[in-house]
């Protein structure tokens, strides 16, 4: 099983970067898949998720501006992030989560930095 993070790096206030997640070694259509962040001494939160059938969520503190996809035949997640900002600096982590047998699935994180 891999997760791999990608599209990450340096972006100036007010940029976009699109971050990918490539899957393999389990069946990705029917996982939940989430987007994480973390920086030094806070704990991991939770930045968006997708359903297996599309539904999406988001921390408050990136409604509007960031969005979650899944591309089901390239078994990949996407996060398309805009109007980013400084707090949004964060390593950033994909997870895949399979509700009903309870497994969960991480990536080793992508970093993104938002200075100008």
């Amino acid at each position: 099983v891999q997760l791999v993070e990608s599209g990450g790096g340096l972006v100036q206030p007010g940029g976009s970067l699109r971050l990918s997640c490539a899957a393999s070694g389990f069946t990705f259509s029917t996982y939940g898949m989430s987007w994480y962040r973390q920086v030094p001494g806070k704990e991991r939160e939770l930045v968006a998720g997708i359903s297996p059938d599309y539904i999406t969520i988001y921390a408050d503190s990136v409604k509007g501006r960031f969005t979650i996809s899944r591309d089901n035949a390239k078994n990949t997640a996407y996060l398309q992030m805009n109007s980013l900002k400084p707090e949004d600096t964060a390593v950033y982590y994909c997870k895949a989560k399979h509700y009903a047998i309870r497994v969960d699935y991480w990536g080793k994180g992508t970093l993104v930095t938002v200075s100008s």
